[in-house]
């Protein structure tokens, strides 16, 4: 009897231990982190070439896009720096100026980061397009409001 018992909480203690690890190691893993231009720019040349994921707003007026070459530019920007960031692709959609994104590339010893991903930071909240009103309506007011 006391032999069963104490395997039972051997058991017990071996499986929380694994959930425990499962929990901890995977969230651990998983977390995805970005740097803010400030943050880039403190890291020096410690992380040129190196792949990274920056955050932080556009600066307004800062866009330059050429749809015939695929070729965007633009500052993106935290309290502490500035980074000027290019990609060449077409940006998503909802990108525009004074908004939060996220772009995952290399940041060179030129000081541009050229970014192979863009993407935009959303609201989750859905609101279907209101009585009379049309998707694109809907769209062009969510930006509208989005910039103020």
């Amino acid at each position: 009897m006391r032999k069963s018992k104490l395997g039972l909480v051997i058991g017990v203690i071996i499986v929380v231990s694994g959930l425990g690890y499962l929990l901890t190691g995977s969230i651990g893993e998983n977390l995805v982190y970005f740097l803010t231009p400030g943050e880039l720019l403190a890291k020096g040349s410690s992380v040129y070439d190196k792949p990274v994921r920056l955050g932080g707003q556009v600066v307004p007026n800062s866009v330059q896009w050429d749809a015939q070459a695929l070729d965007l530019r633009f500052v993106l920007r935290d309290v502490d720096g500035e980074v000027e960031v290019h990609a060449r692709k077409a940006p998503p959609q909802m990108f525009r100026e004074g908004m939060g994104v996220v772009v995952e590339g290399r940041f060179t010893s030129a000081g541009v980061f050229e970014s192979n991903n863009l993407m935009v930071k959303h609201s989750n909240e859905y609101r279907a397009p209101e009585e009379g009103h049309t998707p694109q309506e809907m769209y062009r007011s969510l930006m509208r409001d989005a910039g103020s």
